[in-house]
């Protein structure tokens, strides 16, 4: 029996600037959607008076409106799930808070709705009185605290595995179209193509190896995968994480070392290869308008958090990726407070070494 399926929203393809280089695009494409190192993601469950909305229902397509607050249990499995990613050791605090106006993270469980996610930081585009994530179906059901991973992972900025190009799957397309039209996904043809047949750009793929066992991979009956034979009779993944789901968290997320000082008018040479980070603390001297920005031919994102109570929260911040320009952030400083400023490096090109500094 075919498994009830994670299912994203199509997005339009990220659009960058005529001409550029080959190798700028592919950093930007794998990048592009992951947060800062050093985020503190905020997470919380919807549950108010207004926090519904209308869906059709599975089968028939008639209209229902339903919640979505979820139960006390289901809200503890999601919890747990955070935990656990979290106690990787990454470079990311994973908190909850019961402000939806604190979260970047907005959870519901509207059934008849599917599970899903916003991918990494495409859900700062996303209302504030909306969802970035929903789970449709009973997830303290036996085998069902995968899909709060799963989505997680999404949140995380990780795509589906079996959709890398790597994977080398040769489908029955007739087989999957049919089988995920009938219960108990409902899928029409083209939310079939772009969740399951749809390959990925390598860029954007989780690793440069499939990886079978990942949270990220959907289990798949007999007769849809045609090659690799071995999984002609289906696939079933455990509903873990994996090895290369965690290196994947840790790759991109690594644990923060203490930030060093960025003192305004000093250039620090950053140092960075592709996709690393460097952090600084920032006390300033006197309270005014600061600048901060990067210098050298390279794509980068310049994030600036302010220590509330000890937890850096975002501020403001800048990307430059695809662009003729360096960021150049301009916000007002208070002299007694301190602030963190995080850049990660996209790519660099040329002679010169990409520095940042404060003015």
């Amino acid at each position: 029996m075919t498994a009830r399926y994670c299912s994203l929203a199509q997005q339009p393809p990220p659009a960058f600037a005529p001409g550029l280089a080959a190798e700028r695009v592919a950093a930007l494409v794998g990048g592009q959607r992951m947060w800062a190192g050093g985020t503190v993601l905020h997470y919380c469950f919807l549950g108010g008076d207004t926090d519904d909305s209308v869906v059709p229902m599975r089968g028939t397509g008639r209209p229902r409106r339903d919640a979505w607050a979820g139960t006390e249990e289901q809200r503890d499995v999601v919890r747990d799930c955070f935990r656990e990613w979290r106690d990787l050791g990454i470079g990311l605090v994973l908190t909850e808070v019961g402000d939806r106006s604190e979260a970047e993270l907005r959870i519901g469980f509207q059934p008849g709705d599917g599970s899903w996610s916003a991918i990494g930081k495409d859900a700062l585009h996303v209302g504030l009185n909306d969802r970035t994530m929903n789970f449709g179906w009973d997830l303290t059901a036996p085998g069902e605290r995968a899909t709060a991973l799963h989505q997680i992972g999404h949140a995380l900025g990780m795509l589906h595995e079996h959709q890398s190009p790597f994977a080398g799957i040769l489908w029955d397309d007739e087989a999957v179209y049919t089988e995920l039209a009938g219960p108990p996904n409902h899928w029409s043809r083209e939310r079939t193509f772009h969740n399951i047949l749809r390959k990925l750009d390598g860029d954007e793929a989780n690793g440069p190896v499939w990886d079978p066992q990942s949270i990220m991979e959907y289990p798949f009956p007999s007769g849809l995968i045609l090659e690799p034979e071995h999984y002609r009779s289906g696939l079933e993944p455990p509903g873990t994480l994996s090895a290369a789901d965690k290196e994947f968290a840790l790759r991109w997320y690594p644990p923060t070392g203490r930030p060093g000082p960025l003192v305004p008018f000093r250039s620090v040479p950053l140092g960075l290869g592709p996709g690393e980070q460097a952090d600084f603390r920032l006390d300033p001297p006197e309270t005014r308008e600061y600048t901060v920005g990067t210098f050298g031919d390279s794509d980068a994102v310049v994030v600036v958090f302010e220590e509330r109570d000890g937890v850096p929260r975002f501020l403001v911040g800048q990307d430059d990726g695809g662009t003729s320009g360096n960021a150049a952030i301009r916000a007002r400083f208070v002299k007694g407070r301190r602030y963190v400023v995080r850049v990660r490096l996209y790519s660099s090109w040329g002679a010169g070494e990409t520095a940042v500094m404060c003015w």
